[in-house]
């Protein structure tokens, strides 16, 4: 189906957001919103940009081992999913995420970007990862 995607990474501190041009083919990085478990303002600002950006779908990062299997990262991320359902009008779908953070980051430390300005970008970076590895897989399908 055509339309824009969102990719997301959940961490425990942030949330990187990623978006999809309505072809499906390229994946940006969009935003950084703050994590917020007892709150939901997290889930209340990515609710605004499937609003905002005419979203028609999510893919979220799900954390396994290398081994495939999954700990407590997994569960924090599955719980997110399902708060997210609760609030969007459009479909949420896990993605496995193995080593997108820490491609990501080596990514942005090739490129010179350290310390503090990668910290603030390394969570869109993954989210960019996440959503461009379902688009690809999408498009072969």
């Amino acid at each position: 189906m055509r339309g824009r995607r969102l990719g997301i990474d959940v961490g425990a501190v942030r949330v990187g957001v990623a978006l999809s041009d309505p072809d499906g083919v390229l994946a940006t990085p969009l935003v950084t919103v703050p994590r917020d478990v007892a709150g939901g303002s997290d889930l209340t600002a990515i609710a605004g940009l499937v609003a905002d950006h005419e979203v028609v779908g999510i893919v979220l990062g799900l954390p396994r081992t290398l081994a495939g299997r999954e700990g407590p990262a997994a569960e924090a991320a599955r719980d997110f999913a399902a708060g997210l359902a609760s609030v969007v009008d459009v479909p949420v779908e896990l993605s496995d995420e193995r080593l997108t953070t820490v491609v990501a980051t080596q990514q942005l430390r090739e490129r010179g970007v350290k310390g503090r300005k990668q910290r603030a970008v390394v969570d869109q970076a993954a989210a960019v990862a996440i959503l461009q590895g379902w688009l690809d897989a999408a498009r072969r399908r």
